[in-house]
């Protein structure tokens, strides 16, 4: 499976998820990065919304959340970011049908 195509999956399986982190105007903080690791590890697949009040886009916060995380960016469509664990995301990647 290409990345495009494991990308279109895991959209697929997001599309029925609700945002369950919001980051607003006190931004990322470690509790917000917590949240996020801890839900990453029991859900894999997880929305995150990005308030109109947060400093900065939503694509600078994503990149932030990544890297900070240690996790992928699915996709960013308006205020919600859909973030993946690395497993998952490689697992995905690498498969063969």
């Amino acid at each position: 499976m290409t990345e495009k195509e494991a990308k279109k999956e895991l959209m697929r399986r997001a599309k029925d998820l609700s945002p369950t982190v919001h980051v607003g105007k006190d931004g990322i903080d470690e509790g917000v990065l917590n949240e996020i690791t801890a839900q990453l590890k029991n859900a894999r697949l997880i929305k995150v919304k990005v308030l109109n009040t947060a400093d900065g886009g939503p694509k600078d916060i994503a990149e932030e959340l990544a890297s900070s995380t240690n996790s992928v960016i699915v996709d960013v469509r308006g205020g919600v970011i859909v973030l993946t664990d690395k497993r998952t995301w490689s697992s995905l990647s690498q498969k063969k049908f």
